[in-house]
């Protein structure tokens, strides 16, 4: 297991850096600093002004290579952000000044606090409507539920929003349209709705999935033996079936798990979270490359994290399964 982990994390250095490039184009050779420091400042930012900014943050060396007679040959913006990226030195945001440690700290538990939940929830649900499914396959009942999973999946994101919003927020006053506050349980009111909301988003595609995951287990071997000695109908699904069914959903769900830290950007940024997906939004809105950077970096680092944790989560699973 070991070296299977050392390969593993050997993979992961060139796709971050990919990652950093790709960003790393997409601000600095798409538009060039400048252009950039005057988003910021303003139309009536000055030269000098517009050269101070560049300085403070480093934007005013080379891009990729420093070819400037004395100075170093790595001495370049994307080298330097490169490094502190590489040592967890994230900086400061390049529009409000602030830390980005302090932002990412600040951010991370309203994140957690909204898709944490909608991830279990969702999971649980999803499941055992699956597997009720599957105990009603080819019947009425069954293709009911398919229907109703295509509807649910058919319905774009801002829909349920605008309906949560302008329908459910109104008719029950305890829901908050918008707005958040960090109060002991007086929090729990501010989240129900996004949380409601982000579980019906993802249960139509997460029910048909693990649906389909199971029906494949139901006609296994080991299930008409289970049946055949007598097994009660119960107990075939939901610890036989469910059980080896669980490689699949694991490659669904331990992969997403480190991601949830980064929040859920629709749901904050109409509901007014501070969360870190909404924070992403405002630095996307705003130019700030320093913010936009560190989300695309930490994220991609998260998702390699969970895909790692993934195929460690195979071996205990399924004994059947060795790293060699």
């Amino acid at each position: 297991m070991f070296s299977y982990l050392i390969r593993r994390l050997l993979y992961v250095a060139p796709i971050l850096i990919g990652v950093m490039v790709i960003t790393f184009v997409l601000f600095f050779v798409v538009q060039s600093p400048e252009t950039m420091a005057r988003s910021v400042l303003g139309k009536r930012a000055t030269p000098v002004s517009v050269q101070t900014w560049l300085h403070n943050r480093g934007y005013d060396k080379p891009r990729f290579v420093n070819t400037r007679p004395g100075e170093s040959f790595f001495d370049s913006i994307f080298f330097n952000e490169a490094k502190d990226l590489a040592t967890f030195q994230l900086g400061r945001s390049d529009v409000t000044g602030r830390e980005l440690t302090e932002v990412f700290k600040n951010g991370a538990v309203p994140s957690l606090l909204i898709t944490l939940p909608a991830f279990l929830a969702g999971i649980a649900i999803a499941v055992g409507f699956a597997l009720y499914l599957v105990l009603l396959r080819n019947s009425a009942l069954d293709t009911a539920g398919v229907l109703l999973c295509v509807a649910l999946m058919s319905i774009p994101a801002m829909v349920y929003i605008i309906f949560g919003q302008g329908v459910i927020a109104l008719a029950f006053s305890y829901f908050p349209a918008f707005g958040f506050e960090r109060h002991g349980l007086g929090t729990m009111k501010f989240l129900l709705l996004p949380v409601f909301l982000m579980i019906v988003l993802s249960l139509g595609s997460d029910v048909r999935l693990y649906r389909a995951i199971f029906l494949e287990e139901v006609g296994q071997d080991y299930v008409r033996t289970a049946y055949a000695k007598g097994v009660p109908t119960s107990r075939v699904l939901g610890v036989h079936v469910l059980k080896n069914g669980m490689i699949a959903l694991i490659t669904l769900t331990v992969a997403h798990l480190p991601t949830l830290i980064l929040g859920s950007l629709l749901m904050e940024n109409f509901f007014g979270i501070p969360g870190l997906g909404n924070t992403l939004y405002l630095a996307i809105q705003t130019s700030d490359f320093a913010t936009v950077r560190t989300f695309v970096f930490l994220g991609a680092l998260l998702i390699q994290v969970g895909l790692i944790a993934t195929d460690l989560c195979y071996a205990l699973v399924d004994p059947r399964v060795r790293f060699s």
